[in-house]
């Protein structure tokens, strides 16, 4: 159930409790914790986990007689176990109480979005009748990005005793929370070693294998007023506890506080982990303070990313908004991490950055560009890698890998498990290659957005540059053709990765890699023309950039061959002799086919050799680009895009993809606003619900889908409004959805704060906050104004097209 600034569930239910702990987790950047019970360590219905970003660790498996390497963002010690049981006067102690006992008569919890919190209510019964309540409030600080906090409350109705608590934090932890990863390593920690400071705190330290990252922490548990006898630590080689007993009346409840610091050896400014955890837990303040402390950090951030959006997809959106802030909040400005596909929130794809930030950073660079700085500061650290994996292809230039984690070589594993027939399949995903084009994307985004020439004259231009030069080297020219061709690739919809019956992998002339590839040659070339000649001076020595090939690029951005067939985009060279797919006939047999590639393997058969996609893959085109935009770059290509072209483009793929990522509803709806928006809301509430429903059926408990949670964000930002930020103006072309007719976005764009767009069905007002900087210019289709700070201006917009 949502309200507008809660996200609640009412009753226990073992069969979603893990889907739960994902969307209830909280977080502020540097570690994220799930939401589970504190009662229970590990159990079929609960998987408690915290991860700090970019802490992997790497782990040697044997896989049907082949020997991979996984690397894996690392499950760390838990602290959040805190259990009790009823302790009458008159007789022993009664079973530990949880939510899965058969005591337990009520229960709720509660995600407060506005203030960061998660309160969890429950109460039970015992067989003498004695009933006790719990409430138990949690908070990962926003402020402070080490700490957090627990706060219990117990009370007794009808009775009076004392209720027995065990708090501490438990090291006994592997990456167990994905069933289709079992039977590889998942012992990522050892040289635990435990200890206590003083009465009320205890602590764990330990490390990762291979990383040999060094992890420390500390948790401090006090009765409230000083009631109860003094906690007790119980210590042992993986786990660190405190015992305490709390009297309890009907007329006095018994409150008891945990704080818990969390530090690693990737921390800047500290002696040692330990030191720091056991010194930070000592000086912690109260929970009441902590909380005061941390809702003050949230309602600043808060005010830096504001979107009204009314109803119940407004709902959505905020806890959407929820997630991204905990996974990429302004303490991750500050760290060296990349954008982890699932968050920080599970452990599916092991972690890994992938090309999601393409949908996260348009959204990031309007409110935090900090943040998004620091992102692609994690891609430019690694682009040394990036050189070095293109150089062992025989390429030029810069080839990132498709799914990345600590160091920057290719994460992608070489083997996949299909759960349908229980086999390990060639995975050929890392031909991906595309991932440079989004790299870019962001690099050029980003500039224009925040006007930060410093960041796109340097390391910005140096990683175009390369990735440029990278799919220089990648295309081939075909005189039979008078082409340029770029051969053995995979697209995004990922469903093809070879041609039916091919010895090699890979397909060639996907429309989206090579239109993308021509886009990033056209802004490299930009770059070297606008350069000042200091900066280029610089970089052509840096890289040594040969002077000839600029003009290869030109030529290449020029002639790049983009394949057409029955007047549509084809999505590689030769889709349309793919076979046409029974889709009735696939649907009647087994519903849901979403992971069509999984069904047809499970037959003996394969998805190559059908005309069916994951997820959108032409169609990403209009998600990245205008229709202004797009059209430019394909005239520039020399290739034919009209209304009839994109239009039937769109229609004809739609009707052949199964939607197999939680992606792909979202590029829909964004191409369909702009095509055809009666049909956009059906994609559209498709996105909002991917995760709070688990559309994927089962993936959002093995963590958040954040790429869709922020491009819904990013849907009503720019989408919607037609939003984009070049040539140093603001450009508006509203397409608001009859569902979604009325809404607000403040953002900020370049040293413009807290620009207000409020978009009604038949207006549009922009407002720009009093200072002292220089107009801005905004475009709204063929109209163009100056907006001063301090004023505003309504438009009237045209009926829908």
């Amino acid at each position: 159930m949502t309200r507008a600034w809660t996200w609640s569930y009412e009753g226990y239910d073992a069969d979603t409790e893990r889907l739960r702990e994902s969307l209830c987790a909280l977080g502020n950047g540097y570690f994220v914790t799930r939401g589970a019970a504190t009662e229970e360590l590990f159990g079929p219905a609960h998987y408690p986990g915290t991860y700090a970003a970019g802490c992997y660790n790497r782990l040697t498996s044997t896989v049907d007689g082949h020997t991979v390497e996984n690397e894996d963002m690392v499950n760390l010690p838990n602290w959040l176990p805190l259990r009790y049981r009823i302790c009458p006067a008159d007789t022993a102690p009664g079973p530990w109480l949880s939510p899965d006992h058969a005591f337990l008569t009520e229960h709720r919890q509660t995600l407060d979005l506005r203030h960061g919190t998660l309160t969890r209510w429950s109460c039970y019964e015992d067989e003498a009748g004695r009933r006790l309540s719990v409430e138990q409030g949690r908070l990962v600080h926003m402020g402070d990005p080490h700490l957090a906090a627990l706060r219990t409350c117990f009370t007794a109705h009808g009775w009076s005793g004392a209720v027995e608590v065990e708090s501490g934090i438990d090291g006994a932890v592997r990456n167990a929370g994905i069933a289709r990863y079992q039977g590889l390593a998942d012992q990522h920690l050892t040289g635990w070693d435990t200890g206590d400071e003083r009465p009320d705190i205890v602590w764990l330290s330990c490390r990762t294998l291979d990383s040999d990252i060094r992890i420390a922490l500390a948790a401090r548990t006090r009765a409230s007023a000083g009631r109860g006898r003094m906690p007790r630590p119980q210590l042992s080689s993986l786990q660190a506890f405190h015992s305490l007993v709390v009297p309890v009346t009907a007329e006095v409840p018994a409150v008891v506080e945990k704080t818990v610091t969390l530090y690693t050896s990737r921390d800047p400014a500290i002696d040692s982990p330990l030191h720091a955890a056991v010194d930070g837990v000592v000086l912690a303040p109260h929970y009441r303070q902590l909380r005061a402390s941390h809702r003050r950090a949230w309602e600043n951030l808060w005010r830096q990313a504001k979107l009204e959006v009314p109803g119940e997809a407004g709902g959505i959106l905020r806890l959407h908004l929820f997630h991204l802030l905990q996974t990429l909040s302004p303490h991750t400005a500050e760290l060296d991490v990349g954008v982890p596909a699932r968050g920080l929130h599970g452990e599916a794809y092991r972690g890994h950055v992938f090309w999601d930030e393409l949908f996260v950073l348009p959204f990031l660079n309007l409110h935090l560009p900090q943040v998004s700085r620091a992102l692609l500061d994690y891609r430019y650290r690694r682009l040394p890698a990036a050189c070095h994996a293109a150089r062992e292809a025989g390429r030029a230039g810069a080839m990132y890998p498709w799914q990345s984690a600590g160091d920057g070589r290719e994460e992608t594993q070489q083997l996949h498990l299909n759960p349908r027939s229980g086999r390990w399949l060639p995975d050929h995903s890392r031909l991906q290659h595309h991932v440079g084009s989004a790299i870019a994307y962001n690099v050029w985004q980003y500039g224009q957005a925040s006007g930060d020439t410093e960041f796109l004259h340097t390391r910005g231009a140096e990683m175009l540059l390369q990735i440029a030069r990278f799919w220089a080297a990648a295309a081939d020219w075909d005189a039979a053709l008078g082409r340029y061709r770029i051969r053995g690739v995979v697209g995004p919809d990922e469903y093809h990765d070879s041609y039916p019956g091919a010895a090699a992998p890979g397909v060639d002339d996907n429309a989206y890699t090579n239109v993308t590839a021509a886009w990033v040659l056209l802004r490299a070339l930009d770059l070297c023309r606008t350069l000042p000649e200091a900066h280029q001076r610089q970089l052509s020595e840096r890289l040594q950039l040969d002077p000839e090939e600029p003009e290869r690029w030109d030529d290449i951005a020029h002639r790049l061959h983009v394949p057409y067939h029955h007047g549509v985009i084809s999505q590689f060279a030769g889709y349309e002799k793919l076979a046409e797919l029974d889709w009735d006939g696939y649907r009647q047999r087994y519903g849901d086919i979403r992971r069509l590639d999984r069904i047809l393997e499970a037959e003996g058969d394969t998805v190559n050799r059908y005309q069916a996609s994951k997820q959108a893959d032409v169609l990403m085109l209009g998600y990245l680009f205008s229709p202004a935009e797009l059209a430019s770059v394909f005239r520039l290509l020399g290739c034919p895009l009209d209304d009839d072209i994109w239009h039937a483009s769109v229609d004809y793929y739609l009707h052949r993809t199964t939607h197999g990522s939680t992606l792909s509803a979202l590029v829909h709806a964004w191409v369909l606003a702009r095509v055809h928006r009666p049909d956009a809301w059906t994609y559209c509430e498709e996105a909002l619900t991917g995760d709070v429903a688990d559309v994927q059926g089962g993936t959002t408990a093995e963590g958040i889908h954040l790429g869709a949670m922020a491009g819904t964000l990013d849907f009503v930002q720019r989408g919607m409004t037609g939003l984009e930020t070049r040539d140093q103006a603001l450009w508006l072309d509203p397409a608001p959805l009859r569902e979604l007719s009325k809404f607000g976005v403040r953002f900020r764009y370049r040293r413009h704060w807290d620009i207000d767009l409020r978009i009604r069905p038949e207006q549009v007002r922009i407002a720009v906050p009093a200072s002292e900087n220089p107009p801005v210019r905004v475009k709204l289709r063929d109209r163009s104004f100056a907006l001063a700070p301090g004023t505003s201006r309504r438009l009237d917009l045209p009926e829908e097209r």
